[in-house]
């Protein structure tokens, strides 16, 4: 994975959070609070304005775990505050910020469960997808969390469109497509080398049935085409390449793949698009 993208909207949440009247109380002694073993037990404004402007305080210095603790202080000592209906939110942001995934989706869960009206819900949606998304393994490995995170993630682009928030999740659903392609490629190519052609055909034809848009068509198509080639499915084989020539033109999967039925064609060739069209017909 690459480095963490941060949520859109966190800091214009904190801002105008933090900013509010009620948090005059507090006193500014949190630089020297947070350094103690217990946050929230030092603090010595425990109105609820006051722990939460704590709680933002610790947030804004990176200090998650202080933060966590506090927002989670704030809810067990005011539960019925509207302060801790945003301590709920802000909480499950602490705990993604310090890569606590599964308690963040947890704290999350309740949030949207709990307060499925909140101005900030799409916030709480988009939060919980990337606490899913960064979990997502390379293609090597198990991808039902790449599942959960598609998920999650078109659950975001559904209910909230017209967002910046689906607009970012939808580009999270191309890579996490392109992961579970990624799966199935890896798969395939296990069978293929194993023998096993007629389960090696299924992954691979899920890969350009079902993940069209994805990186890994091109090879998929290619394998396919040795696969038949193989099996002496003459017609079948250049049926596919001519698939991948018309859809893939410059790439070199079509060019292995042209070099695999034209024995003895030159490299030139190859390169030119519809070559395989023109000998074999037209594609379906």
């Amino acid at each position: 994975m690459t480095a963490r993208p941060r949520p859109l909207l966190a800091l214009l949440l904190l801002v105008p959070l933090a900013a509010c009247g009620g948090l005059t109380q507090w006193d500014g002694r949190m630089n020297s609070l947070l350094g103690s073993s217990s946050p929230a037990a030092a603090i010595q404004d425990r109105s609820p304005e006051g722990m939460y402007a704590a709680g933002i305080e610790a947030l804004q210095q990176r200090r998650y775990p202080a933060a966590v603790e506090i927002f989670d202080t704030l809810e067990r000592e005011h539960p019925f505050s509207t302060w801790s209906t945003n301590a709920k939110l802000m909480g499950a942001y602490g705990e993604y910020m310090r890569n606590r995934y599964t308690e963040a989706i947890g704290g999350l869960d309740r949030f949207i469960q709990l307060h499925p009206n909140h101005r900030d819900i799409a916030y709480a949606y988009y939060l919980r997808a990337l606490s899913h998304y960064e979990q997502i393994a390379d293609s090597q490995r198990d991808q039902r969390g790449t599942e959960l995170a598609l998920g999650a993630l078109q659950d975001v682009a559904n209910r909230y469109p017209d967002t910046a928030y689906a607009r970012d999740a939808r580009l999270k659903i191309d890579l996490a497509r392109d992961h579970l392609a990624g799966k199935e490629m890896n798969i395939g190519r296990f069978y293929q080398r194993q023998g096993i052609l007629n389960a090696a055909i299924g992954r691979f034809r899920r890969v350009v049935e079902d993940y069209q848009t994805t990186n890994h068509v091109p090879e998929a198509l290619h394998r396919l085409t040795e696969i038949y080639t193989a099996l002496g499915l003459t017609e079948e084989a250049r049926r596919t390449a001519s698939v991948l020539g018309h859809n893939f033109p410059g790439s070199p999967w079509y060019q292995d793949s042209f070099a695999l039925l034209t024995p003895g064609a030159q490299r030139a060739e190859v390169d030119r698009p519809g070559l395989l069209r023109r000998a074999w017909g037209t594609i379906f």
